[in-house]
């Protein structure tokens, strides 16, 4: 027997805008009944508003009942306004992409997500949002991403536009900013966003005008902007006898009186009307030809609602220019607190929703049916959804719009020439110097990035041998001005250094795109992405948010810690060490020795592809220290699978030890002088190396969730030692990131590290300021001996 699809009769321009306006009706309704249901219906255990954003939904429900039906094809990437997310659950639910049972636990465990998740939602979530700004920018990014791996030809599939749905408060992040300025650095493409001016945030109504300087700033970055205002019947109605003075009584009408009107509905429109413009020719008629439902209809007749104005806006588009549609709206539109101040959070209360059933013509029982209250044959509509563009796909068998990348392989080991004196971030120019000669996929799979800090951080050498890239071919002045430099900075799209400007967001939602790439374009990419260690901080929510996409990278922050210290306190990073043991899906390390580097990154490159695996964080240092001579004496070879897993002991406890000194990172040479001291007295001592303290956490949690702690590899390198023996733990950060290490088998600890702020100074005096040079981590011995 035919599908449905292939028997329908064309859909002429009529019957789809007919059709689309039942969609629009259709998610308007399941988007508020999902919410409904989650806060009045289903059972509550804990007695929490559940919440959901009623009005936020309503106010998108036609742009995306516009978008996903008809405008958007399958290679379009969409991040869509966090709290439309009910809207787009909706909109999958009819075109057979998500369940009733997910959306009856909309919020609940296992069911739609509160915001739209890459990991937890369906597959057609593109782009994860939640915190605010982050899903719009991030969108650029992937713009330049996909031009990245097409001018490269790493990807055949058809070039798509990224899309956001953007809350006009969003338009209060300064990161959206960032990200504008920079996507006019690398001439941006194929990016709409798509403003959803509904002129309220979540406190109270926004300014009047505020489209004003909106409307500027992308204009001067060369955005396409187009302002999306009135409808069809208000155009009709601006074309009659004073018509004009409805128009200007419209675009003058401040934002909250605009609003209250809009909630108290046609009998106060007629009013307002009257007394302004009563004696104006013509504005009677308008009046008298429109009862107070009609009236107040045709008031909030505004573009952002009319099907027909937003189709023929976006099907319009054709360029490649990034655009702006500024789309006037109605929060809650449709719904009985349309419009007021206070509906952001708001809810309606069964008797509300019992006559908005009533209006949507459903009965009891036909909540969630997909035809119910719809005057569409049900074949015509399910042919029409059968065809929607968006739900093609884009994979082999066009089931899935999620892409794969195929494996690049990487070798066991990472070739480094290992001088005397070294220190990790020099280490990491030179291995990532040694990966650049060659012409393996490993090599040209790697892309790096970084925030203005590409030089200091050692990225020099890669740069030099592979090149910035650019769309276009950019020349090296100086070099043609044979001008003498150590840099070769000639950008080119073949170039794999993609350079930012100094905006930490910009470089962790540049490392979320190109992270995402096998997915989003069936790439493959490994990107490396650098900065200052103080100032993952200032990243922090969108490294967060890169994280929580699942998005694979390798961020190597430098210099880290209070080592960098004629820099002073501004420059000198505390927190970091946690900060990189508390991110999920991010393997934070911070090794002393660049052997160690080697193999962490190696490990780490393969990390970054596998179906379990993650990011990475380095925390690297400036710091020159004596490399160990591995195999010699009691330094035996470098055992990579316990760097890999955390820690090895540089020096074994003898079986009677008291106690062991563990250190991270750059104080290696302290902690080997301590323990040369201490040899003296407590011969048997032991140095632990701790390369990662999260991913040694990370195992002994793991373990003991099972039941197996003493499988963990924390627990194995412990029991070395004596159960009385003592620990003490120095790291260039927050004490806490070691002092953990007494839980594991009850030992006492003396945990030293960083806890205030650093000032300007030289590396002896600055620990032993803070307490962290070795005639400290020698008194902490005496100490926990003395008990």
């Amino acid at each position: 027997m035919p599908d449905a699809a292939s028997t329908a009769a064309p859909v002429t321009h009529s019957d789809k805008i007919r059709l689309l306006e039942a969609l629009e009706r259709k998610v308007l309704w399941l988007s508020a009944w999902t919410i409904h249901n989650a806060n009045h219906i289903r059972p509550s255990r804990d007695g929490l508003k559940v919440g959901g954003h009623q009005a936020s939904s309503a106010s998108l429900a036609s742009i995306m009942t516009a978008l996903y039906f008809d405008v958007l094809r399958p290679q379009d990437r969409v991040a869509v306004k966090p709290h439309a997310s009910p809207v787009f659950h909706a909109i999958q639910y009819m075109l057979g992409r998500q369940t009733r049972e997910k959306l009856e636990r909309f919020r609940a465990l296992g069911g739609a997500q509160s915001y739209p998740s890459r990991t937890k939602d369906t597959e057609d979530v593109d782009f994860s949002t939640g915190s605010v700004g982050l899903g719009v920018a991030v969108t650029a990014f992937a713009s330049l991403v996909q031009d990245y791996v097409r001018l490269k030809g790493l990807s055949d599939q058809p070039e798509g536009r990224m899309v956001a749905l953007v809350g006009d408060a969003e338009m209060d992040e300064g990161n959206v900013f960032e990200a504008m300025l920079e996507g006019w650095k690398h001439d941006l493409r194929n990016t709409w966003w798509i403003i959803d001016y509904n002129r309220q945030s979540l406190d109270s109504v926004v300014s009047d005008r505020l489209w004003v300087p909106i409307e500027g700033m992308f204009r001067s970055l060369d955005w396409n902007v187009q302002i999306l205002k009135y409808g069809k019947k208000l155009e009709a109605a601006f074309a009659q006898e004073g018509g004009g003075a409805l128009r200007q009584w419209i675009d003058t009408c401040p934002n909250q009186l605009y609003s209250a009107l809009t909630f108290k509905g046609g009998a106060a429109w007629r009013e307002a009307l009257t007394h302004d413009l009563g004696d104006t020719r013509g504005i009677r008629h308008i009046l008298d030809a429109h009862d107070d439902a009609a009236l107040g209809t045709l008031m909030t007749n505004l573009a952002g609602h009319d099907l027909p104005t937003l189709l023929e806006t976006f099907h319009g588009t054709t360029d490649d220019r990034p655009a702006c549609f500024i789309a006037y709206t109605v929060k809650g539109r449709g719904l009985p607190f349309q419009g007021h101040k206070d509906n952001h959070s708001g809810l309606m209360n069964p008797d509300q929703m019992a006559a908005f059933k009533a209006a949507c013509g459903l009965k009891d029982g036909q909540e969630w049916d997909r035809h119910a209250g719809l005057d569409i044959d049900p074949v015509a509509l399910e042919a029409f959804l059968d065809s929607v563009p968006f739900a093609q796909g884009t994979g082999p068998g066009k089931a899935s719009r999620r892409l794969k990348g195929a494996i690049v392989p990487v070798p066991p080991a990472l070739v480094v020439d290992l001088g005397a004196r070294m220190s990790t971030q020099e280490g990491f120019g030179k291995i990532l110097g040694e990966i650049a000669k060659g012409d393996d996929d490993l090599a040209a799979r790697i892309v790096t990035t970084s925030p203005d800090v590409t030089v200091s951080t050692n990225l020099g050498p890669w740069v030099n041998r592979r090149g910035l890239f650019a769309r276009t071919e950019t020349q090296d002045i100086f070099r043609e001005q044979k001008v003498v430099s150590a840099q070769r900075w000639q950008g080119a799209p073949g170039g794999q250094h993609i350079e930012l400007g100094i905006a930490e967001h910009n470089l962790f939602l540049m490392l979320a795109a190109l992270g995402l790439s096998h997915d989003l374009f069936g790439a493959r990419l490994l990107p490396i992405g650098t900065l200052y260690d103080p100032f993952i901080k200032r990243g922090l929510d969108a490294m967060n948010y890169a994280a929580y996409q699942d998005a694979r990278f390798m961020v190597v922050a430098t210099p880290s810690g209070v080592t960098l210290a004629p820099e002073g306190g501004a420059h000198q990073s505390i927190a970091t060490p946690l900060i990189g043991m508390g991110l999920p899906n991010v393997s934070s390390y911070e090794p002393a020795y660049v052997d160690e580097l080697a193999a962490i990154m190696a490990w780490g490159f393969d990390h970054m592809q596998r179906p379990d695996g993650g990011s990475l964080y380095l925390r690297l240092t400036t710091r020159q220290v004596e490399q160990p001579k591995r195999g010699q004496g009691r330094e035996r070879g470098l055992d990579r699978d316990a760097v890999i897993a955390g820690g090895y002991w540089l020096r074994p406890p003898a079986p009677d030890a008291e106690f062991a000194i563990a250190y991270c990172g750059a104080l290696a040479p302290e902690a080997l002088e301590a323990h040369a001291q201490v040899l003296e007295d407590c011969p048997g001592a032991g140095l632990l190396a701790v390369t990662s303290p999260d991913r040694l956490h990370a195992g002994w949690t793991a373990a003991q969730r099972e039941g197996r702690g003493e499988d963990a590899h924390v627990h194995r390198l412990l029991s070395a030692l004596p159960a009385g023996a003592k620990l003490v733990t120095v790291v260039d950060g927050h004490p806490a990131t070691l002092s953990w290490l007494g839980s594991v088998r009850g030992q006492t600890v003396a945990a030293l590290g960083v806890e205030t702020f650093g000032q300007s100074a030289d590396i002896p005096d600055l620990y032993r300021v803070q307490g962290l040079d070795a005639d400290a981590i020698v008194d902490a011995c005496a100490k926990v001996l003395l008990g």
